[in-house]
């Protein structure tokens, strides 16, 4: 955990008047001894959304900091990078960020802020029971005023095209306490199979999930990827089986094919229901038993740690695992790096079928600002900024845009969320593939499409590209443009209306730890019906009454 101290409370103020850098104001943080034109100026930048501060601000942060210094170039910091230079050019802000912690800790780093009420000015909470928390004990700021003077339209829009329900789950009593990611929809998991690998061995490429599995139990009968004395590795599989929106290596294709969704609450014979507990997902978890008992899954998918599993990829043991269409810049861009050879290419074949899953938010991002902080305003105009102006209508934003080719993480923005249309995925590729076969003008390119497509362009060029214009090619093209092609259409969302449904620790252990004994067959699948009994019987009924309660219109 780092830790600084706030500034003096009187400093000396370089004058953003003229633009010279020569004249200097005297200013008490009490407002007084300060000019007509000074105060203008601040009542500009508190009520807009791009008014520059007549003086530097510098707000303190909570932070989720990324692996390898969020692919930062050389030399840039969280605190100096494209981002907050660009902030401090337009806004005259700058970030201090005094708590970070990885994203595996960052919410227990940020539960032990609210337990002793040390908050920073700002802050992203990712645990909603957290946000309660600090909203029922008056910790944060009311953003409903700033969020209507100092968002940009566009933002406003962007918000608007996900319905009512992401602004409101936010909101508490009517009021917008926090501010929430948008839940921009990542599209279905596909399977990323080592391509290279199916060309030396033979194989035709897989038109089936059937079809992928016989490769896959091809690659270990092969031992490929494997050096005498190791075990050979198939499908790499996480622990936690049902992947979110920044995981990889979940095997949800497979509940899908069975129609099952473990994890979500459900419409089911016209009432809510745990997904986990349908027959459905009893099924796909015999399924599943077969493909370990056959060595398909990895045997040792159990004792995988996150970091393991991602060796296995980069380090060329694994040719198989399940991820989302952003996955060739984590973790495939440091497997090409090691291995250009290593030639990686999506899959979608699983069935989507229409279903009724309630979204829940659980997994959702939220900024909040803590209560008394004196520019509460900041968090919309950094919002406005970063995911507005700089994409659609800055001249001077290359180097913030450059940042997506160059595969820099979120976690490098002062702000680890970001907004965008509900659909800003496959609209984005369109433009790109359409702008890459000459059917549309590069002029009329956003500044994130120019600069995927320039990257793209590269790559296909064949000359000089760089393992940040291959992964851009792959992600956006290849695994993006793969869906867009399919005419994948992203589910309609139902959110849950209290926006809870969370499921206790207890429950999500015991959940976990008996999906894991079945598949790897400690426990027949006979015993999912004694799992179903018990989940209920340690509070899982409660739990069921009460979300059926608080929806009685689903």
């Amino acid at each position: 955990m780092k830790i600084k101290r706030m500034g003096a409370v009187f400093f000396l103020v370089v004058c953003v008047f003229c633009g010279c850098g020569k004249h200097e104001i005297s200013h008490e943080k009490n407002g007084q001894n300060v000019s007509e034109e000074y105060r203008r100026a601040m009542e500009k930048a508190e009520t807009t959304p791009y008014g520059a501060y007549p003086e530097l601000v510098t707000y303190t942060l909570a932070q989720i900091s990324g692996a390898n210094n969020s692919n930062l170039p050389e030399g840039d910091t969280y605190e100096d990078n494209a981002y907050t230079r660009y902030l401090r050019k337009m806004l005259n802000i700058q970030n201090d960020t005094v708590y970070m912690d990885t994203e595996e800790r960052y919410s227990e780093l940020v539960n032990i802020l609210v337990k002793d009420q040390n908050l920073p000015d700002i802050m992203v909470v990712t645990d909603r029971e957290i946000l309660k928390e600090l909203v029922e004990n008056d910790l944060v700021e009311d953003l409903t005023e700033v969020f209507e003077k100092c968002t940009s339209p566009r933002i406003k829009e962007m918000y608007e095209s996900y319905g009512d329900a992401l602004l409101n789950s936010g909101k508490f009593n009517g009021r917008l306490m926090a501010v929430p990611e948008t839940v921009i929809d990542h599209g279905p998991n596909l399977l990323w199979l080592r391509k290279d690998w199916m060309e030396e061995l033979g194989l035709e490429e897989p038109e089936t999930l059937e079809d992928a599995f016989e490769i896959i139990d091809a690659f270990v009968q092969n031992r490929m990827g494997t050096e005498d004395g190791e075990t050979p590795v198939g499908l790499a599989c996480d622990t936690n089986l049902v992947g979110t929106t920044s995981s990889s290596y979940s095997v949800d294709p497979v509940f899908d094919s069975f129609g099952a969704n473990p994890q979500r609450w459900i419409s089911q014979d016209g009432e809510i229901v745990y997904g986990s507990l349908t027959e459905e997902t009893k099924e796909a978890l015999d399924y599943l038993h077969k493909l370990y008992d056959r060595g398909i899954l990895d045997r040792n998918f159990a004792l995988r740690a996150p970091n393991n599993l991602r060796d296995l990829v980069v380090n060329g043991k694994c040719g198989a695992f399940f991820g989302l269409w952003w996955t060739p810049n984590n973790p495939l861009m440091e497997s090409y790096e090691k291995n250009s050879e290593a030639d990686w290419e999506p899959y979608y074949l699983q069935e989507l079928a229409d279903k009724n899953v309630y979204e829940s938010f659980r997994d959702n991002k939220y900024v909040v600002v803590r209560k008394g902080y004196e520019h509460p305003e900041i968090v919309m105009k950094v919002i406005s900024v970063l995911f507005d102006y700089t994409r659609y209508e800055a001249e001077d934003a290359r180097e913030v845009n450059e940042y997506f080719a160059l595969n820099v993480d979120p976690t490098a923005r002062p702000l680890v969320i970001n907004v965008d249309y509900n659909e800003a995925t496959y609209q984005v590729t369109e433009n790109i593939e359409a702008a890459l076969n000459g059917n549309y003008p590069e002029g009329n390119l956003t500044a994130i499409e120019q600069s995927y497509y320039q990257a793209c362009s590269s790559y296909l060029s064949g000359n000089d590209y760089t393992a940040e214009d291959w992964a851009a090619y792959k992600s956006r093209i290849s695994a993006v443009g793969l869906l867009v092609d399919k005419h994948y259409t992203p589910a309609v969302r139902s959110y849950l209306d209290d926006a809870g449904g969370e499921i206790p620790q207890s429950l999500r252990q015991f959940e976990t730890s008996t999906f894991i004994q079945i598949i790897m067959g400690e426990k027949p699948v006979s015993y999912f019906e004694t799992f179903v009994e018990q989940w209920y019987q340690q509070g899982g009924h409660e739990l069921t009454q009460q979300i059926r309660l608080s929806n009685p219109s689903t």
